[in-house]
């Protein structure tokens, strides 16, 4: 696991690329405490002056001693910087070698610049695992940049028709030279109405991207002729026929030989549901050193505490567990750091779990967490995603769902307080003008009916635009981008279920749970590993979704059946709850200390935010009101910002 940057030049390197690079990478500390890299390399014929320059941190995983980076292969033709982890390296190792080649170290990352030998291009398909990296072929004076398929793995790029640059983070992105901070209204309305961006090829600051999930970047330096490509789409996986539980569970254990790969301890991230626990059985049964556990609990031991059961299985596998309790003090003192340390602005306030899970894993010589991410988007997890699929057939057929169906599947279950609190919610935002109901029936034709089926969402969009300033409401209604075209009607005959779990994939997924686990793990010099997300489960699932539609079923009843012969009856049995903490009584006290500093604020000295509007969102709410949502999000937007303007400005 390392933090890479670098620069690639349609001329010479000016003086000053090679030491801004250098503070690209002296940005991600953090992510490499255990050593420098770098390469330059040699110039064109012509001006005998280097067009490329790359370097790298390194937090040391797989093979502490020799792993170094830049890696080249036997004739240092072909140098790579590489950020992850190839997870089957011992397998395209063995037929590397067999194939003829010599490695000189034990990195996992090293197989990459002999694949490319043998492969060209194609030998991204040769991996399994998480990784982006920059690879330099000197014989054809060519610049390959690549992200695996689910995106666990971050590469922003910012490209000025001159040269490329590009980065982990996006600190190191704004700590190099001409890379200048400036918000793009359009992916701050997507950011509004999400609580995180949408797009996985933007980002919130204008004229810097990313590279999506499962493509490629060539530069050829001489012609400087620059093409992208997309080499997976997990749309396009094959149809899998056969019994489904026991093809799931044969890849789980296969996932669980390769995710425990590391010459350092690993830890688990164990809430003691299934998805957690599933992840800690497989490890488990697969890993001939010893783990550990860590789990997240709540001052005062609420009902979203999940110690005593996550220790109950822990004792189970025989596997130290260490807990850890939360206060809302704490919550409070680390918010602007914890926004800022996401990278992208992120509005879940459960970060703060994931944080202090990485913190402590850090702590007790874990430098390897795993965590439970990515069934619920595979696997029908959450119900919404059900009705979005129903409701967008529905929307097709011609047959929207009508206001009086959506206010009865919208009443109270039972007389339960949870039940009765979150109708009072629901019609709370309905009488304050926010919420509005079928959002199909007035959505444009093209659109799936998916996130805005959200309470969040409608919250943005029909309260966003009042707060912002006249002439910010121009730019974002001058531009064509939507917050909506995450989950554009795509052409061609996909069908509208595996529609909806791309859409998961690539928004939520991504841009929430991988993007914010990836950067507060490395905030702490942890590598977070998400066995979940391997793209063979990813393929199966969709493969068999394919096969036979699965998401009417109970949710996540394939995967729980596949998790029945890896788990106690007893996991099965507790509500879904993941770490879930006190929201509410968290928003009152963010909001008792922040409030005034968002009145007073960047968003507002930007012309971002209307000071009435800062004004009103930092009031205290009506109990079962909706300002509570957009005073997060503009709250962690708010000091995302001053961290990045402080990076910008060094």
């Amino acid at each position: 696991m390392c933090g890479i940057s670098g620069v690639a030049a349609r001329g010479p390197l000016a003086p000053e690329d090679i030491p801004s690079v250098r503070r690209s990478t002296d940005a991600m500390l953090h992510r490499g405490p255990d050593g420098f890299g770098e390469y330059c390399a040699q110039g064109d014929s012509r001006s005998g002056r280097p067009h490329l320059y790359m370097a790298m941190r390194r937090l040391s995983i797989i093979d502490l001693k020799n792993g170094w980076q830049p890696l080249s292969n036997e004739d240092g033709s072909v140098v790579v910087i590489a950020n992850g982890e190839i997870y089957n390296h011992v397998e395209l190792r063995a037929d590397l070698v067999a194939r003829g080649h010599t490695l000189r170290t034990g990195s996992d990352c090293e197989v990459l610049v002999h694949l490319y030998e043998d492969f060209g291009l194609d030998f991204v398909q040769k991996l399994r695992g998480m990784f982006a990296f920059a690879l330099w072929d000197s014989r054809q004076r060519r610049v390959v940049l690549g992200v695996d398929r689910m995106g666990e793995k971050p590469l922003y790029l910012c490209e000025d028709g001159e040269r490329i640059r590009f980065a982990s983070e996006m600190k190191a992105m704004l700590a190099m030279r001409g890379v200048p901070l400036s918000l793009d209204p359009a992916m701050v309305h997507s950011y509004l109405h999400y609580g995180w961006v949408s797009d996985a090829r933007a980002t919130i600051v204008r004229g810097v991207r990313k590279l999506p999930p499962g493509h490629l970047l060539t530069i050829d330096i001489d012609r400087w002729s620059i093409q992208e490509l997309q080499y997976w789409r997990i749309e396009d996986a094959a149809p899998v026929q056969g019994n489904a539980s026991e093809l799931v569970r044969a890849e789980l254990e296969q996932i669980g030989k390769l995710i425990v790969r590391a010459d350092v301890p690993v830890g688990l991230a164990l809430s003691g549901g299934v998805d957690s626990s599933l992840t800690a059985a497989i490890a488990a049964r697969h890993s001939s050193a010893p783990l550990k556990a860590f789990t997240v609990g709540y001052a005062g031991s609420p009902g979203q505490d999940e110690r005593q059961m996550a220790r109950k299985f822990a004792n189970e596998l025989n596997i130290p567990l260490q807990g850890i309790e939360v206060h809302m003090e704490e919550v409070v003192k680390a918010f602007p750091r914890i926004a800022f340390y996401r990278d992208d602005p992120i509005a879940d306030i459960a970060g703060h779990g994931y944080y202090v899970l990485s913190e402590q894993a850090r702590a007790h010589g874990c430098p390897v967490l795993l965590q439970g991410h990515g069934a619920d988007e595979l696997f029908w997890g959450y119900p919404w995603a059900t009705q979005a699929v129903t409701h967008s057939l529905r929307k097709e057929a011609g047959q929207p769902v009508g206001i009086l169906e959506a206010l009865w599947a919208n009443r109270p279950q039972g007389l339960s307080r949870p039940q009765l609190v979150r109708t009072a919610y629901y019609l709370g935002g309905l009488l304050a003008g926010w919420r509005r109901l079928s959002p199909g029936i007035r959505s444009p034709a093209e659109q799936l009916v998916a996130y805005d089926l959200m309470d969040s969402y409608q919250v943005a969009l029909h309260g966003v635009v009042p707060t912002y300033t006249r002439r910010f409401a121009a730019e974002v209604a001058a531009d064509t981008r939507r917050p909506h075209d995450l989950f554009r009607r795509q052409r061609g005959d996909t069908p509208v279920d595996i529609q909806i779990i791309a859409a998961l994939c690539r928004g939520y997924l991504l841009q929430n749970g991988i993007v914010q686990g990836d950067r507060l793990s490395m905030a702490n010099s942890v590598e977070l590993r998400l066995p979940l997300v391997d793209f063979r489960l990813a393929e199966l699932a969709v493969g068999l979704q394919k096969a036979k539609p699965m998401y009417a079923a109970t949710p996540k009843q394939l995967l729980r059946q596949a998790a029945r012969a890896l788990l106690p009856a007893y996991i099965f049995e507790r509500p879904k709850r993941a770490f879930n903490p006190p929201v509410v009584q968290w928003l009152g006290a963010l909001r008792a200390k922040f409030s005034t500093e968002l009145r007073n604020g960047a968003l507002v000295s930007e012309e971002l935010l209307d000071p009435k509007a800062a004004a009103k969102l930092s009031l205290p709410p009506w109990r079962f009101g909706t300002s509570n949502d957009l005073f997060l999000k503009y709250l962690v937007l708010e000091y995302w910002y001053r961290g990045m303007q402080a990076v910008a400005s060094r």
